[in-house]
Formats: C-alpha cells, structure tokens, sequence
C-alpha cells in the first residue's frame, strides 16, 4: 500500500497514566496516533517489547501481557506492581550526585534483592545521560553520568499511578516470539515497538540490551505480524523510515509521522521520522468467545495432604460467595491452591498469592497458565539421568528418601530449569513436589526415617512413579476460563491488589500448636528454589531452613495482620476463613473486620482437616473443629 507523511493530531483521547522512565523510543509523541487505531472493544492488550510503556500506560487496559528480553526493567514492573511503597520509600533516600551515580551503577544487579534492583534501575534511569538505557555486550549498564541540575528521582504520584494500572496485569522477561505464541489469540490488540532499523550510519536503537536485533529479525517479525494478522489480531507496529519497514509491510496500512528524537547528542539533529504499520482485519469478522469451562474441572484438581486445605469447604466457600457480585478475586494465602482453582472454574479472574515459592508455583501451574502442557518429548528430556549438581543427594543422604531417589530429584530439578517456557517449568516442579509429598509418610518433613510408614499405597511407590502421575494429573487440571489469571510469590503484607472479592486464609494461630509451614514444607520449598536464598540450619537433623518472618506467629502479630488486610482491602467484598480454635475468637473478629464493613455475616462449618495442628502432641479432637467463614460487605 501507499504510505504518506501526516501531522500529528492531539485532538484525541489524553493517556490515562504517563510512563514511569525516560526511554529511548519512547511512544508518548505517537500517542494520538497509535491510540486511535485501538479498537473499542478487544480480549487483552499484549507488548512484547514494552520498554518504556508509553502505550501500555495511556491505554491502562484492564487486561494486558507485557514483556521484554530486559531483566532489569520487567523486575521494575514486578516491584512497581508488588511493592511500590517500599520502593518509594528507598528511592527517597537517593540524591543526585556524581560520586554516588557511579557507586549505584557499579553494581551487580543479579547480586541485588528485587527491590534494590528496581530502585537503581530508576535511579539510573533518571540520572544518567539523556535517560538513555545501554548496555555493553556483557549486559552492563554503561551510559555517563547525566549532570542534572534537579531530576525528579521519585515522582510518587507516578509510580502509584502506574502500580494501579499494572495490578493484575502479566509481566515476562522473554523473547517475543515466545510470548506472542504463548498469549496472543484472535481479538487481541498487539503492539510492537522494536529495535528499529538503523537510518544512518551512527544511529543506535539496539542497545537496549545485550542481545541484537538485525535484519533476519526483522524479517522474522514480519512473518509473526501475518501470523498474528490471519489469527484476527490487531497489529500496531512501529520503526523507522526505512526502505525494508515498506518492502516487510506493503501488504497493509503505512504511515510517515515526523519526530522528534530525544535522545541525541546534537540538539539539531533530534528530528526524525517514524512509521505506523496497521495490521487491522475485517472487525465483523473478530469474535471474542469466552471459553465454556468443563462442568467436572474442579474434579480434575490435583490434591494432597496439605495442612489447612480447604478441598473438602470447596462446596460451602462458593455457596456463600456466589451470593456477591464480583468478577476478580485476590487469593491471598494461596496455599494448596485449591480456592483459587475453584473460582477459576467459576470463570473469575484470579489472582493468587502465598509467601511459600512452591505453593505459589502449584498456582501458576494451573491458574496463571490457561493453555500450556507438558508433552510427552518434555517429560522424556527430563527423565534423562545426570545433569543434577549433587546438593540433594549429600545434603539429604538417609533423611527422607532413598539414595537412588534423592538422585533422581537432583537430576529432574537440574533439568528442569532447561524448559525455556515458565508453565512447562512450572507443571514439572509441582509435578516433583507433589511427588515427594505422596512419597513421604503423612506428607511432611519435620522428622527424618520411615517411622510412620503404614503401608498404605502411595509409600509403596517411588518418587519417580509419583512423578509421572503427578504430571499427568497437572497437565488434566489446565484449562482455559477466559482470564488473565495471575500467581504471586510476595509478602501479602506488601501486596495490593485491585479485586472485588478478597479471600483470606492465613496461618492459624493457636497457643496450643504451631503453624509453621516452613517447618512441615521446608524440603518443598527448596526444591522449588533450588535452595537460593534460603539459609539452610545446617545444626538441624531435618536440613530444614531458617523459617520466613510471618506476623501470624503470634497473638498480637495475628490481630494487627488482619486490621491492616480489612483496612487495605476494605472497599471490596472480604471473606475470610478461620478455625474456632485459632485467635482471634470469632467475636474478635467480628469486631475487627466491623471497623470497616457495615454488615459481617459468619458461618460455622463443621470440618476434620486431614492432619491436625500437632495433634498427637494434643488431643486428638483437636482436629474435628468449627471452620469459621467470616464475609465483611
């Protein structure tokens, strides 16, 4: 088609929310432009090469994927999304000084916590020279220092504003093919800001990362725009005017739009010009179907023992719930990951939360993930024998499981990590921690040997047989409901989320036991991390970790916990499960969750949960209780 130069219009809509960074590309001056090419009604907003979001951020949408292959900058996302008020805060600390720029930039970041990465990403971002993002070909950060008289290094404002528009939305540090394959289905609006193609001999769009993108990319993405285009997609993308955008794209819509270029070292020199491909099909044609969800799919739930499941309150939960109106819930205690799975099946979007990274893990197997399987090919690369480093089998030598299986975990967990896709590493690591969960007698790891082993049939198979059942039931469980669901691995204590109903199911506290899930789970927990971060006892007969900080711990830390939740969340429909043996008692409760909702409802359910808190240490009764579901509106 024909191309042609057009002005800019800025008689349109504004952008709801501006970008968080300075950054080079940038589509904030193309906003009128790009905007007006997104249709009014789509399934999800997807950008796989989301830089600076100017997009993304204007546009606000209530569902969205976003990626990019740069590490730093998708966990500024994550942190913006999961943690902004830390960030804040850390940010505020930081000034503006040459000798202090460069003691930041010297850093390692894989070296960093998520959150002190974060903030000296946009600490550099907005003191360095022109903002511009560059790294070398080891992937360091190497632009000057900037010699700003007063930049504006927190803009709180913003940052809060851009943590509400990225709540709930998907973040992925990938290659875009690999997202646009995993999340891209018909109806989506898809935009693509790539490295552009370089117009002069001394233009340098690509460093963003340490990675390049030529030609034979380029050439490569054009091949995915028609795929995304016969899919029934709405393809915006973005580049340079060069000749080979107009010989890559002449089968659609093209236009020239004059910019400006920020980022140059000449004043005079930042002037360029910028090309608009649209990739729009027929719109009558453009269906966005919801899928049916199967009636029997909660049945396809992988259980297990899991102390505080509430697989057997799954009935009554959603009877008191689907009294309320709501669309999104917030799973904040995910746990085993059943009440999560079972508002999935009610076609809810989902979000999931647990402090434990393997319980987390179990979610994005089965809720985050709508559609991906392990395949047969998967499973049998991860099969294959060596690979492993040893640490299991010499670190647990004699505590929970033969030496033979002990070297099959540390080969799986190795290989594991070779899956290049998030949800095949996911299915697989819930798959080895299900696996060792059936393995071992009453499903825990707060003692070492076979003393409770009764026989039964799940002891009598090994954990390489658990394995691939486990596989098999997790690749049954997924299935698509139409939403972008979403898991977390963060101190819900930290976490805000923006959904209509809030369910809490946290840590019981009783005097008369423990609720340490660290304890029970802890060899769990280190086969889903691998061990990295956690500061193993080393004193200790189980090998177990020191335990995460938790304000459920205790009686007080118990009541200020959930006056903070009620607080926070305290414009949405609250539910929240206890036990009539835990603090605080049901009519503290009631008073706690009434200084922010008008009306409390409680329902008491009779319950045996499948072990019980200690109860051979206590009376055996202690297991048969009243399970308390507290609903503040």
């Amino acid at each position: 088609m024909s191309s042609k130069i057009i002005n800019l219009n800025t008689n349109r809509n504004l952008p709801v929310n501006k970008p968080i960074l300075k950054w080079a590309g940038g589509k904030q001056q193309l906003w009128f432009e790009i905007e007006k090419y997104i249709p009014s009604n789509y399934n999800k907003y997807i950008e796989p090469f989301v830089g600076g979001g100017a997009i993304f951020f204007g546009l606000s949408p209530e569902k969205a994927v976003l990626s990019d292959t740069n590490p730093d900058l998708i966990n500024l996302y994550e942190v913006v999304r999961d943690n902004v008020s830390n960030l804040i805060d850390i940010l505020g600390n930081y000034h503006n000084d040459e000798e202090f720029y460069y003691f930041i930039r010297s850093q390692n970041p894989e070296k960093l916590s998520k959150l002190e990465r974060a903030a000296r990403t946009m600490f550099l971002n907005r003191t360095c020279y022109n903002g511009l993002y560059r790294v070398n070909k080891k992937g360091e950060f190497n632009v000057p220092f900037g010699k700003y008289k007063n930049p504006k290094i927190c803009d709180e404002a913003t940052l809060i504003n851009a943590s509400n528009a990225l709540k709930g939305q998907i973040l992925v540090c990938d290659d875009y093919l690999e997202v646009l394959n995993q999340y891209a289905s018909e109806g989506d609006v898809i935009f693509l800001d790539p490295p552009y193609i370089p117009v002069s001999q001394y233009a340098d769009f690509k460093r963003y990362t340490k990675h390049f993108f030529d030609n034979d990319d380029h050439r490569d993405l054009a091949e995915e725009v028609k795929r995304l285009y016969e899919m029934g997609c709405t393809v915006i993308l973005t580049n340079s005017n060069h000749p080979l955008v107009h010989e890559l794209y002449s089968d659609y819509k093209i236009e020239i739009h004059q910019t400006k270029r920020f980022i140059n070292s000449k004043g005079n020199n930042r002037v360029g010009e910028d090309v608009i491909v649209l990739a729009q099909p027929n719109r009558k044609s453009i269906r966005v179907i919801k899928p049916k969800v199967p009636e029997n799919q909660m049945e396809k739930f992988p259980g297990t023992r899991y102390m505080g499941s509430k697989q057997n309150l799954i009935g009554s939960i959603w009877d008191i719930a689907k009294q309320f109106k709501f669309e999104s819930v917030l799973d904040a205690f995910s746990g085993s990951s059943v009440v999560g799975y079972m508002f999935k099946t009610k076609g809810k979007k989902v979000i999931t939360n647990d402090f434990m990274s393997f319980s987390s893990n179990v979610a994005k197997s089965i809720i985050e993930n709508n559609n991906v399987q392990l395949t047969v090919e998967d499973v049998d690369s991860l099969l294959i024998k060596g690979n492993g480093s040893g640490f299991i089998p010499k670190t647990f030598k004699g505590l929970y499981f033969s030496d033979d299986e002990n070297i099959f975990i540390d080969d799986l967990r190795a290989r594991i990590e070779m899956l290049d896709c998030p949800y095949k590493k996911a299915i697989a690591i819930a798959a080895i921690c299900r696996a060792c969960l059936k393995r071992r007698p009453r499903g825990i790891f707060t003692y070492v040997g076979n003393r409770y082993n009764d026989g039964r049939k799940d002891l009598q198979k090994s954990v390489h047989q658990h394995f691939l059942e486990s596989v098999k039931l997790y690749n049954e469980a997924v299935f698509d409901n139409g939403q972008l669901n979403k898991s977390l691995n963060v101190d819900t204590m930290e976490l805000s989320a923006d959904c209509d109903l809030i369910y809490i199911d946290p840590p019981y506290y009783s005097p008369l036991s423990d609720n340490e899930y660290t304890r029970r789970y802890h060899f769990l927990e280190g086969v889903s991390t691998m061990w990295e971060g956690l500061e193993i006892q080393w004193e200790t007969k189980t090998k177990k970790f020191k335990k995460y900080s938790t304000p459920f711990g205790n009686k007080d830390g118990a009541y200020d916990a959930f006056d903070q939740l009620f607080k926070k969340y305290q414009n949405s429909i609250l539910m929240v499960s206890y036990s009539s043996n835990a603090f605080p008692t049901m009519d503290e409760m009631v008073h706690l969750m009434k200084k922010y909702k008008r009306n409390v409802d409680v329902h008491q359910i009779e319950h045996r949960y499948s072990f019980g808190n200690q109860a051979h240490k206590v009376n055996d009764n202690r297991n048969q209780v009243l399970e308390y579901i507290f609903v503040g509106y």
